[in-house]
């Protein structure tokens, strides 16, 4: 019997979901990601009387009611004439929001501990849209948007922990133009971003030495003379060796040659005495440290190695496998 109600009630359940899953979108699809771009329209936009808005009605019943006690025509012109320029701002706030499309996002990159930023563009028809609201994460943001403009906006959220972050539903609202109407509806975009761990403060210099230090020369790239060579037909003139050139009746190239700095190991497992968080927070530091003194490395992690390489495509992908390492915290 227990179980027969029970399949009852998840069916009765299921039934329940899939007409809001029709009549509310806002209230049940919104829930999961959305991918883009994301367009708000009438069927996902809502509407309600502010506080204020709720006070000043109360203000206009009362004004009503006195001038039809005392039979006052000029105080209900006046009543009537406020209620009609008053509550046509539902639709001014409704316009606001209608037809807003948002087409994307950017984060720029970031550690723990430091704010994430996250760019939001949106793109409108002909008309501006004035005092839009954008609350991510309990963050508020105040914006307007004007056709032809790039539609950026601009939020700071905070970022505590390294690895993918995800903002959630974004709330776009507003109360144009004069606080009577509350009118808001759900972003639910599909977006991750992907937070750099922790750099530690205060970190020792980098481990310049090892086995694996070498020295590396690059040859046509530097500033000291490694040989003279034939010259060839896709060599530029400013490379030719006109002095030895006439002494060896030939044509001849210069060829030049620049030292490398040494190519450094940072190894996940030879930081002892540190714990795990603190050991990717050191590489981090390192990894950092390491492209501003533009000295080539290498990234040794258990079971991966990465490098050794320089530049910022080597230094995210560094960056990238520290932040994704298991055991961060949930």
């Amino acid at each position: 019997m227990h179980v027969s109600v029970r399949i009852a009630i998840a069916s009765s359940w299921s039934r329940l979901l899939a007409a809001a899953e029709r009549r509310l979108p806002a209230l049940t699809r919104l829930k999961q990601a959305e991918p883009l771009p994301i367009l708000l329209h009438r069927r996902r936009i809502y509407v309600l009387p502010t506080r204020f808005g709720l006070v000043f009605s109360a203000v206009l019943l009362v004004m009503l009611l006195g001038a039809l006690n005392y039979n006052n025509n000029p105080a209900l012109l006046l009543t009537c004439l406020l209620a009609a320029a008053s509550y046509q701002s539902v639709f001014q706030a409704f316009r606001s929001i209608d037809r807003v499309e948002l087409r994307a996002l950017r984060a720029d990159p970031t550690h723990a501990g430091e704010p994430l930023r996250i760019s939001l563009y949106f793109h409108v028809d002909a008309r501006p849209r004035r005092s839009l609201h954008l609350t991510v994460a309990g963050v508020d943001t105040v914006f307007d948007l004007v056709p032809g403009s790039d539609g950026g906006v601009r939020v700071e959220l905070p970022a505590p922990q390294r690895g993918w972050h995800r903002p959630g539903r974004i709330r776009a609202w507003s109360e144009y133009p004069f606080g009577l109407f509350h009118v808001w509806s759900w972003l639910n975009p599909d977006f991750v971003a992907l937070v750099y761990p922790r750099l530690e403060l205060n970190a020792p210099p980098l481990p310049l030495g090892g086995a694996e230090a070498e020295q590396n020369a690059i040859r046509r790239s530097g500033d000291e003379l490694a040989m003279l060579r034939d010259y060839h037909p896709t060599d530029p003139l400013r490379s030719i060796a006109w002095k030895a050139s006439a002494r060896h009746d030939t044509l001849l190239v210069k060829e030049f040659e620049q030292r490398r700095g040494r190519e450094i190991v940072l190894d996940f497992v030879q930081l002892h005495g540190l714990d795990h968080e603190a050991r990717i927070s050191r590489l981090a530091r390192w990894v950092c440290v390491a492209e501003t003194a533009q000295v080539r490395y290498a990234l040794q992690l258990p079971g991966m190695r990465l490098g050794p390489g320089l530049g910022p495509e080597h230094r995210h992908a560094c960056l990238r496998e520290l932040a994704l390492l298991p055991g961060a915290a949930p």
